[in-house]
């Protein structure tokens, strides 16, 4: 197994701890990357101003990069360092922190009993949640969706030409669809608020938001429910106490992170540990690992709900984090709670699934089952 393989893999995280008797960060000759697997490495690496989101010679993938979608991607506060990423952060982090769970509850009440398979309910409703939040109209939402799931291909180095031009495709028709955006909500309204340089960033930053949300709450909800389905006796907690729902969702982000690792690039000379790293150096930064280093969490390999000041690294640290973590347990939340209250019977489809392609992702792929003859 690689530190890649292991995204996608049954069972990666005896890997990850044999990793993590590494107290340094190590050098993968074979994938010519360094390795962050322990708590205390990952931190540091996210946090250090020479470790960037992109490679200073290429701020934008090359195979995007004279599309719409890297017109997108150029603009993403995520994958920007300095005024680029701090103006739109300082717009949409309070922002998504003042959307409150009763308004979720709202909106997923209004979706939930549309949804017939497990796949929507993990890639379309995230989506249509914050496209409503937004401003867009019941009867947009899933094609608000549709086009986010096209453009976040651009995303994955492992997408196809005919998908990275499905990713042009759906980048201009979203921003096509935000610029005839009519409605004035709460949310929409204060980050217009931002300090924006022009209507291309803000709009930029809004189709990130939902492509945020599309891949990263899929693998949450996704994973939730492979939990639940697991150990059926957290159905009956859930259902008895509705507040326990957020804890689980926590729980599984920590456990079986949607976000397995992320990568930095090194911009200037540093030094890690003892580790002294070049320009040009790339490290693959193991979330999904850090999150089971029982130095940050105690008894890491136990799925526990009551656990004492649960530490993340799903979805990252330092200057980096996501913005909308919070909103992105709540959204995951409310999922599941309107699947246990409106849709029960969709959950045994989670019973047997793999997991979709990827190289950093984890969400699982339910398998409906073949009625036989």
């Amino acid at each position: 197994m690689t530190p890649l393989q292991a995204a996608t893999h049954a069972d990666p995280y005896a890997y990850y701890a044999r990793l993590r008797r590494h107290d340094e960060l190590m050098f993968d000759a074979d994938l010519g990357l360094w390795i962050a697997s322990r708590a205390d490495t990952v931190e540091a690496v996210l946090a250090h101003p020479d470790c960037r989101v992109r490679p200073p010679h290429e701020p934008v993938p090359k195979a995007i990069a004279q599309g719409a979608a890297g017109q997108v991607f150029a603009r993403l506060m995520r994958m920007n360092e300095g005024p680029a990423h701090r103006c739109p952060r300082a717009a949409i982090e309070p922002a998504l922190a003042a959307v409150d769970a009763p308004l979720v509850a709202d909106v997923m009440a209004s979706l939930i009993d549309g949804v017939d398979d497990l796949e929507a309910l993990m890639f379309s409703v995230p989506v249509s949640v914050i496209a409503a939040l937004l401003g867009f109209q019941a009867q947009q939402l899933a094609s608000v969706a549709a086009l986010t799931r096209d453009f976040v291909a651009c995303l994955s180095p492992l997408s196809s030409e005919a998908q990275l031009l499905e990713s042009d495709a759906g980048a201009s028709q979203l921003r096509r669809m935000f610029s005839g955006l009519l409605a004035e909500t709460a949310l929409l309204a204060q980050i217009r608020e931002g300090d924006w340089q022009d209507a291309d960033r803000l709009t930029a930053n809004l189709i990130g938001l939902l492509s945020q949300t599309c891949e990263a709450s899929a693998g949450l909800i996704g994973n939730s429910l492979v939990m639940l389905a697991r150990q059926p006796e957290l159905i009956d907690r859930v259902q008895r106490t509705p507040a326990l729902v957020m804890a689980l969702v926590e729980e599984v982000a920590r456990y079986d992170s949607p976000v397995q690792n992320t990568r930095r690039f090194v911009a200037a000379r540093c030094t890690i540990g003892n580790r002294v790293l070049e320009v040009g150096d790339t490290v693959l930064v193991l979330l999904a690992s850090a999150n089971r280093d029982s130095a940050a969490n105690p008894s890491p390999d136990s799925f526990l709900l009551e656990r004492a000041q649960r530490r993340l690294f799903s979805f990252g640290s330092g200057r980096h984090q996501c913005p909308g973590q919070r909103l992105a347990l709540t959204i995951a939340s409310q999922a599941l709670l309107a699947l246990l209250h409106r849709q029960p019977a969709l959950l045994a489809g989670a019973c047997r699934f793999s997991y979709w392609p990827s190289l950093n992702g984890r969400i699982p792929r339910f398998h409906k089952l073949v009625p036989t003859q």
